[in-house]
């Protein structure tokens, strides 16, 4: 039925006038991306981005089939007013908020901070010796708890700011809020990750008493 509109469109559209040589052509829009292109460009980033936002490591892999069912479901609406990372980041964020309040309205115990599966190291697994992958992995799981220490709202503008490298007004687009907003939270993010990274080595210090 699509082809059939588009053809009988074509049928009856007027012909093309000649262009002036001082009058550009207009500006041909790209294509829509595919599914399947926003899968693989995209899988990876949604998949830490996931545990980086608060989803338990064993929720991780259910959250990441829900962010490509959504791309899936809203792929048509996608205008290219922002770049496919910042509107999949944007799916990612809503996805995790909606798994962070979920979580809450269960038993604390539910949680599993440090499952088998490792959302910010699966996709170099391979990659480096025994002992490259086992200090990653310890760097990752680090990561993970200061991230845990951080409110929510902090928590995904620091994420998306430091660890994938979206603009303020990228975040803005991608979180809903004002530009203005994010950069207070951004700031006040830091603020808290690094009072949190100096009780963790502070901690370290004593263990090492």
């Amino acid at each position: 039925m699509v082809l059939l509109a588009s053809l009988a469109a074509a049928l009856v559209s007027p012909q093309p006038r000649r262009v002036p040589r001082d009058e550009a052509p207009p500006a041909v829009a790209a294509p829509p991306p595919t599914f399947e292109l926003v899968y693989e460009q995209c899988f990876d980033l949604a998949w830490r981005n996931l545990r980086r936002l608060g989803v338990p490591d064993g929720q991780v892999d259910d959250a990441v089939q829900e962010v490509f069912l959504v791309v899936h479901r809203r792929l048509g609406d996608f205008e290219g007013k922002s770049t496919v990372k910042t509107w999949v980041c944007a799916i990612v964020a809503r996805v995790a908020s909606d798994h962070r309040r979920a979580l809450r309205r269960k038993s604390p115990h539910t949680r599993t901070p440090d499952a088998a599966v490792d959302a910010d190291t699966v996709a170099d697994e391979r990659g480096g010796d025994a002992h490259d992958r086992t200090e990653r992995k310890e760097g990752v799981r680090l990561l993970h708890r200061l991230l845990d220490e951080l409110e929510d709202d902090k928590r995904a503008v620091l994420v998306l700011a430091e660890l994938e490298q979206l603009s303020a007004p990228e975040i803005a687009e991608a979180l809903g809020e004002n530009v203005n907003t994010v950069y207070a939270r951004l700031r006040a993010a830091r603020r808290d990750f690094e009072q949190a990274a100096q009780r963790e080595r502070a901690r370290d210090e004593w263990r090492l008493r």
